[in-house]
């Protein structure tokens, strides 16, 4: 094998994690590591929980990598990913996601704890296999009930620190879970085409993508809403209040301007948005926990 072959191997089966969807998972998993306790968190559990969770999301992409390779072919946005371009094949995608799936049970299960193995691997299985096997293609809410899977992590994060499911780790989840569907419904409404052309029930292939626009409106305000509960409940303090607030509005900005700009474009920039929000809100989560502000 020459370099460049080895090379390029190397860097199909990295497509394969899907890197940048995976670095946001495991950066909301640190965060919800880090608040899980006053100070810095265990170094072990650290370390081998977000290599275990970081594993595990590689090997639930690796196999919708392999369950969505026909659909891919199908698709401009992703016709050039591995599979569908004939670069590796599908027994090999298959062992490659066992084998790290594998190794980030063994790590959690004997480094971390059982308790973050065990939903690590039911976030797992609720992406790569009841998701995108059957949510996917059943109801264009598939995108609202499959994101309890990704929304997970900042638990995870949580329970391999502390051995338990704390309600203020449920706050992480639950900014997630609003966050979700009008983050990938912007997405939705640019690749709609697409989406009806491989026969998957998105929402705007099925309702269109007016009344998608709507939902995504909704969406932003309910999640503004939601993202107050940190700082209500005293999880966090006024760092991150006047960081969550602004956000929301702009969320719910770019929400109204699609009402009023029915282009493409614009929807990719809410989509574009709404990564940035849930990076920098995690982030004032963060700094908020280790540079509490006060008023008085």
């Amino acid at each position: 094998m020459t370099n460049s072959t080895a090379t390029l191997t190397w860097q199909n089966y990295l497509e394969l994690c899907k890197p940048k969807v995976v670095a946001l998972i495991v950066f909301t998993a640190i965060v919800g590591m880090l608040l899980a306790v006053p100070g810095m968190p265990p170094m072990d559990n650290f370390i081998y929980g977000t290599l275990g969770i970081a594993l595990a999301a590689s090997s639930a992409a690796a196999i919708n990598h392999y369950i969505d390779h026909k659909a891919d072919a199908e698709m401009v946005r992703t016709q050039n990913r591995p599979l569908p371009k004939g670069h590796l094949s599908a027994r090999n995608v298959l062992i490659f996601a066992g084998t790290i799936g594998l190794i980030s049970m063994l790590l959690l299960i004997f480094l971390v704890n059982p308790l973050t193995a065990v939903l690590t691997f039911l976030s797992l299985i609720g992406y790569a296999i009841i998701y995108t096997v059957y949510l996917k293609r059943m109801t264009p809410q598939n995108i609202v009930i499959g994101g309890a899977a990704g929304a997970a992590p900042p638990v995870l994060g949580w329970c391999a620190i502390t051995g338990e499911v704390h309600p203020h780790a449920l706050l992480l989840f639950l900014i997630i879970f609003v966050w979700t569907p009008p983050h990938f419904w912007a997405l939705a409404i640019a690749r709609r085409e697409e989406y009806a052309k491989v026969e998957i029930p998105m929402l705007p292939v099925t309702h269109g993508s007016e009344f998608t626009r709507l939902h995504i409106l909704l969406y932003t305000v309910l999640l503004l809403i939601v993202t107050l509960l940190p700082y209500l409940t005293g999880m966090s303090g006024l760092i991150y209040l006047f960081t969550a607030i602004p956000l929301g509005i702009g969320f719910i900005y770019f929400a109204l301007l699609m009402r009023r700009h029915k282009d493409n474009k614009t929807a990719m920039r809410t989509f574009g948005y709404s990564i940035l929000y849930l990076m920098i809100i995690f982030a004032a989560l963060l700094i908020d926990h280790y540079i509490p502000l006060s008023l008085s």
